[in-house]
């Protein structure tokens, strides 16, 4: 069956509706915070209220806080703005302003002021406040091995804040039907959205539904319910009208998490034979004055090698920061930049070839659990890639302006609960319902070509209903666990349906007889799905908003997708510019579930990796807080001229223990080996190691 995207069309012809593109009564603008840490003295709406067409002007909102996510919480932050005086940080709303018009909302919120009394602020990760955490991934005496090594590298990375800067938009429509509150927001986590309003506002979840029919791009950053919402859903209420809200490019970078800076101090031995002995890697992590965003850099660097003796102490260093968030790969990206280029460094250290060195210390068993992994086809991804970029071929000099860089990276394979609801009619067409979020990645065609080719189907008569509470408990999807736990609730699904149809177990059905042979106008089934060993009660947890992950670590066995990484620069003998005219990415996913959408996600995550590599990173005024590189203007991101080619290939081998589909995640993982591929190919090419990105033209001059 040839794949195309079953939602390309309304895609590309503006057809796909997103929340912000329902229709509103009103329209809100925030006022933000001018200062990056203190009180709010006073606040003077009074000529905002004067501007013709303003409806209302917030300045306090008296709902519950959200809560935070990663404690049990729904939101991205546990603060929730506009409920007291403090201020934590700049660009912090302090009022929210609800006009008949766009323009007239946005007028009347720059003639908001207000007083303040301002505390000093720290935003690097020089700060003095810290927090050690307590759980250290660590195996056998690294320290000792250290010291008996043959051969030792040490080196400090420096991995800058980034913002996913997504294309979409935060933004939000919020209307009431009597007591019934709806939602249209593009979100990746519409469950969290549902239960952190019902708990900010005192509703019943019943009473709740949102909707995120598409997402756009999220990457993270839309993993959890946003600030904006429960004061939208105020005003609206007051009102009595709908209203939409969207945030500017400038109030996301300020107002919605972000990949907080690292420092990484990594120390790597080996012995004379080349094999791996020890490796220290200790993690510095920015994290807010008011929740610790736990770090987990060092859980991926334990598992990309055999390394028998490991140690991974990570710290969380308080800003005056908004709290810092997921984005794509968001520990095991900055985390393998490190890690990667000092593999590199040792191997040039002990005159091996880099791949043949990587090659050398690959391992089929889990380093911290001692279990094996479920699958691990590293070796193959780094021959095959080695084979299609010719590796060959590459420059035994170091320092001639061309140069090769290779990289591999890990991502761990969780599970969530996923609820499917599968309903076969009388016209032949099957519409699935169940757990999932559209944000890109393609779960949309994923679910139909599974549907497809499970009932020998054509696609278009399969529809796929995700991202609605009326129908899911929609759990977070996020960290490439979104396909591998909604193709088996599917599953499962289809295979009820065949039951309750009365059809073979396996092979084709007439779907429009089978119905009809039923009597009914349709029939529908309900089926779970649970992650390995995942108890019923985590569904619980996912009805209620809250992340119900299992996973990497399983009953007898470990979970990770892998890949490797190839790339070719020139850096220009004059202007010192980087250019990267090829790349070869292998990835081990497991079963390619939807080659079209899975080849996309590789290409995005190498184009995302080259943006991390030379171009991005969230500059911060030290002085008065906040991020002074808040547009696309000063925040540069890879654009079609800086790509060249992207070779893809799969191992597309199926996992045979995480589930009956033999899936693992992808959107992760594509990403993660780019970066040090890039930055261990500048090296080749000038001779110089570079230990912090983003690399520019000034440290290659």
């Amino acid at each position: 069956m040839t794949q195309v995207r079953v939602d390309a069309i309304s895609k590309v012809t503006g057809a796909a509706r997103y929340g912000t593109d329902r229709p509103a009564q009103a329209h809100a603008v925030l006022v933000p915070a001018t200062i990056g840490r203190g009180r709010v003295l006073s606040v003077d709406t009074s000529r905002a209220s004067a501007v013709p067409g303003v409806l209302l002007v917030l300045t306090h909102v008296d709902v519950e806080p959200p809560g935070f996510l990663m404690t049990g919480g729904f939101s991205f932050q546990s603060l929730q703005p506009m409920t007291d005086d403090r201020i934590a940080y700049r660009g912090e709303p302090i009022a929210l302003v609800v006009a008949e018009t766009p323009h007239a909302a946005a007028e009347a919120a720059n003639l908001v002021t207000a007083e303040y009394e301002e505390e000093p602020v720290e935003v690097t990760l020089d700060a003095g406040d810290r927090v050690r955490q307590p759980d250290e991934p660590s195996v056998g005496d690294p320290e000792a091995a250290l010291a008996a090594s043959a051969v030792t590298v040490e080196g400090v990375f420096e991995h800058p804040a980034q913002n996913a800067v997504p294309m979409e938009l935060f933004g939000s429509t919020v209307e009431w039907s009597g007591d019934e509150l709806v939602v249209h927001e593009g979100t990746q986590n519409a469950g969290a959205v549902r239960g952190g309003l019902a708990h900010q506002l005192g509703l019943d979840p019943s009473r709740i539904r949102v909707v995120a029919t598409v997402t756009g791009g999220g990457f993270g950053q839309k993993n959890a319910l946003q600030s904006h919402i429960a004061p939208l859903a105020v005003a609206a209420r007051r009102l009595g009208r709908p209203v939409k809200l969207t945030l500017t490019r400038q109030q996301a970078f300020h107002q919605c998490s972000f990949r907080p800076a690292t420092r990484h101090r990594v120390r790597l031995g080996a012995d004379a034979t080349g094999k791996l002995t020890a490796a220290v890697h200790e993690v510095e992590q920015q994290t807010s004055r008011y929740d610790l965003f736990p770090a987990a850099y060092t859980e991926l660097t334990a598992r990309l090698y055999g390394v028998p003796a490991f140690h991974g102490p990570q710290t969380l260093v308080r800003t005056d920061t908004q709290t810092p968030g997921y984005m794509r790969a968001p520990y095991e990206s900055p985390a393998a930049f490190a890690f990667e280029v000092a593999i590199d460094e040792l191997a040039e250290r002990l005159g091996r070839d880099p791949v043949e060195f990587r090659l050398a210390n690959d391992t089929v068993t889990d380093p911290l659990t001692g279990q094996p992994f479920s699958s691990r086809h590293v070796g193959t991804c780094l021959r095959r890639g080695a084979e299609l970029f010719g590796w060959d071929r590459r420059p035994p000099a170091v320092g001639t302006g061309v140069g090769f860089g290779v990289a591999i990276g890990a991502y761990p394979g969780h599970v969530s609960p996923a609820v499917a609801h599968v309903r076969a009619g009388a016209d032949g067409r099957v519409t699935v319902a169940v757990d999932g979020h559209e944000m890109g990645q393609g779960i949309r065609s994923a679910i139909a070509y599974l549907v497809a080719g499970d009932l020998d189907l054509p696609v278009d008569s399969v529809t796929v209903v995700i991202g609605d509470t009326a129908v899911a408990p929609q759990h977070l999807t996020a960290g490439s666990w979104g396909t591998a736990s909604a193709l088996p609730a599917v599953q499962h699904g289809l295979q009820e349906l065949r039951k309750k149809l009365g059809t073979a177990g396996v092979g084709p059905v007439d779907v429009a007889a089978a119905v009809a042979h039923s009597g009914r106008a349709s029939v529908t089934v309900e089926a779970v799905g649970l992650g390995p060993g995942q108890p019923p009660a985590a569904l619980d947890r996912s009805r209620a908003g809250t992340p119900a992950l299992v996973g990497p670590v399983y009953s007898g066995f470990t979970t990770y997708s892998f890949a490797a990484h190839f790339v070719e620069v020139h850096v220009e003998p004059t202007t010192r510019r980087v250019r990267v005219p090829r790349v070869v990415s292998i990835a081990d996913c497991g079963h390619v579930a939807s080659p079209v959408t899975a080849a996309s996600q590789v290409r995005g995550g190498v184009v995302w990796g080259l943006g991390a590599a030379l171009r991005e990173t969230v500059e911060v005024d030290e002085r008065y807080g906040g991020f002074v590189t808040s547009t696309l203007e000063d925040y540069p991101v890879t654009v079609n001229a800086d790509v060249g080619s992207i070779e893809v290939e799969f191992v597309d081998q199926p996992d045979p223990l995480l589930n009956e589909v033999g899936v693992k995640g992808l959107g992760e993982v594509s990403l993660v080996g780019v970066v040090p591929a890039v930055v261990n190919a500048i090296h080749h090419a000038t001779g110089r190691r570079i230990r912090h990105v983003p690399v520019t033209v000034a440290d290659l001059l």
